[in-house]
């Protein structure tokens, strides 16, 4: 029979968050917001797609260019928050379920 932090520690191992794939996620759809919208930072990931986006369209009068630029280190500085990020998100998840179990 498993204990309700047994369970608690299984339902933990299946939810939380990795860095692995936050990268992965960050290399491969990084200025489409993929990284953030995966760590539930839903409001900067549409700002970074809106940048992306609308940068793009801006290229033929060659505004778009400072967007691109913007983007960049947008991008570049989250490559090196994205280990806080993915720590943050896991320890509210922790708080999240051990406030449920405790009103439990």
């Amino acid at each position: 029979m498993t204990t309700n932090s047994t369970m608690q520690s299984l339902q933990y191992d299946a939810i939380k968050k990795s860095v692995g794939v936050a990268y992965l996620l960050w290399f491969f759809t990084g200025a489409f917001g993929g990284h953030r919208f995966y760590l539930k930072k839903n409001g900067n990931a549409v700002g970074l797609l809106t940048l992306t986006i609308s940068s793009y369209l801006l290229i033929i009068v060659l505004v778009g260019f400072i967007g691109l630029i913007a983007l960049g280190i947008w991008l570049i500085v989250d490559a090196f928050l994205i280990p806080g990020m993915v720590q943050q998100y896991n320890l509210d998840l922790i708080n999240r379920m051990q406030s449920s179990s405790s009103v439990s």
